[in-house]
């Protein structure tokens, strides 16, 4: 799958950070762009991390489902040592590197990613699933297990049904939802990418909902994935 290559990670600190997130803020375009019926191939794309001889390494996996059968058709991954630091609100730059080079092993090119991880709802409105879309040139959703908390700003639950959700306003501003997937457990917090509107991500996600999670079933497999593979590569020292 092409890559393009929108800006490198020889980033200095944290005001570089914010440099680029607010020149690619502007371009984000959360116009409908697809909808389930337009959807063949869907992508899953999660990261884990552990430390190696006190330095951290990481590994992401992106799974390829036909988005009909829900049957895996691809899987790729990418290892190394991690050499951006955790900055609260600046995640994307230290997944993006291996999210990038994961991409680039793939034969398919899924109509939509799917990443464990937020996207428009985010400090910025630039999560991992917004930055990565101008990266992969692809519709993208964000999916994310917890809250972040914007400008103490709560999120009202949904009600205890299938599909229940209500909108994260903050400032107004519709930023994603609080999204029950499943009866009985609790919500995930959906939000759009890049190259899509709420609706459609809303749609999208509840369609690849299955009774073994509450994530969507490339997520999942993703975070499975992530969690064999750092188990190998930690016990192979590689």
């Amino acid at each position: 799958m092409k890559v393009h290559q929108i800006h490198d990670f020889h980033l200095k600190d944290e005001s570089d950070f914010v440099q680029t997130q607010q020149s690619l803020k502007h371009k984000i375009d959360l116009s409908p762009s697809i909808t389930p019926d337009s959807i063949n191939t869907c992508a899953g794309v999660d990261l884990a991390y552990w430390e190696q001889d006190g330095e951290p390494y990481g590994v992401c996996s992106i799974i390829v489902i036909d988005a009909d059968t829900k049957e895996v058709i691809e899987k790729v991954h990418s290892m190394g040592k991690i050499s951006v630091p955790y900055v609260a609100g600046f995640l994307a730059f230290r997944e993006l590197p291996l999210i990038i080079e994961a991409a680039k092993k793939l034969e398919t090119e899924p109509d939509v990613f799917l990443f464990d991880g937020n996207g428009y709802l985010h400090y910025n409105h630039m999560g991992v699933a917004t930055h990565a879309a101008f990266f992969l040139g692809k519709p993208t959703i964000g999916i994310a297990k917890t809250y972040l908390k914007i400008k103490d700003c709560d999120f009202v639950m949904p009600e205890n049904e299938v599909g229940a959700y209500t909108d994260i306003i903050i400032d107004g501003e519709v930023y994603g939802r609080g999204l029950r997937t499943r009866r009985d457990v609790k919500p995930i917090f959906l939000s759009c990418g890049n190259h899509i509107d709420l609706e459609s991500s809303y749609q999208i996600t509840m369609s690849l909902i299955n009774q073994e999670s509450r994530l969507p079933i490339p997520v999942r497999l993703a975070d499975l994935e992530t969690h064999i593979l750092r188990t190998f590569y930690q016990k192979n020292h590689v």
